[in-house]
């Protein structure tokens, strides 16, 4: 069912970010690898299995799970979190300035949703990219998007498509 005046959608799911991925498989391949070394051992090699295989099942599942949901709208965007997270209304017309930049210079970015730091309100899920949405008060939005190009446009869409209305 598409919504009306729906100009672009985007998921961003848990368990999609490729570093945190690498991290969550070269665990179970160190438990993997322990059960192969302590074959020996019956109950701590059984252990190092049972580890290796909830590590493995855990990321299959939280590769499903919807963290957000970047919807933009003409003259809004509205982000919706998982389960019991607040749905985040942007009024695009108190949107002074929007930019393509990367999400932050870390290698490592924890999930967040909704996280107010410095000035900043922060979306992310996974990836590198983000767009950055300044306010009329100097308030940013930042909010990490696996399709960086499509989200601007649209969101330059929605703007320009207000004002014309």
């Amino acid at each position: 069912m598409m919504k009306e005046g729906l100009l672009y959608t985007e998921n961003q799911y848990l368990g999609r970010d490729k570093v945190w991925i690498s991290v969550r498989l070269v665990l179970a391949l160190f438990c993997f690898t322990a059960v192969y070394l302590n074959i020996d051992q019956l109950i701590s090699s059984q252990l190092f299995l049972l580890v290796g295989i909830a590590i493995i099942i855990t990321s299959v599942i939280m590769m499903y799970m919807l963290l957000y949901r970047i919807e933009v709208f003409e003259g809004k965007i509205m982000l919706s979190g998982l389960w019991t997270t607040r749905l985040v209304k942007i009024e695009l017309s108190s949107i002074v300035k929007v930019e393509k930049k990367p999400f932050s210079n870390f290698f490592f970015n924890n999930p967040v949703y909704n996280l107010h730091i410095n000035g900043k309100i922060k979306f992310y899920a996974g990836g590198k990219d983000a767009v950055w949405l300044t306010d009329e008060d100097g308030l940013v939005y930042v909010i990490g998007t696996q399709r960086q190009e499509e989200l601007f446009r649209a969101v330059q869409q929605a703007k320009l498509n207000k004002g014309n209305s």
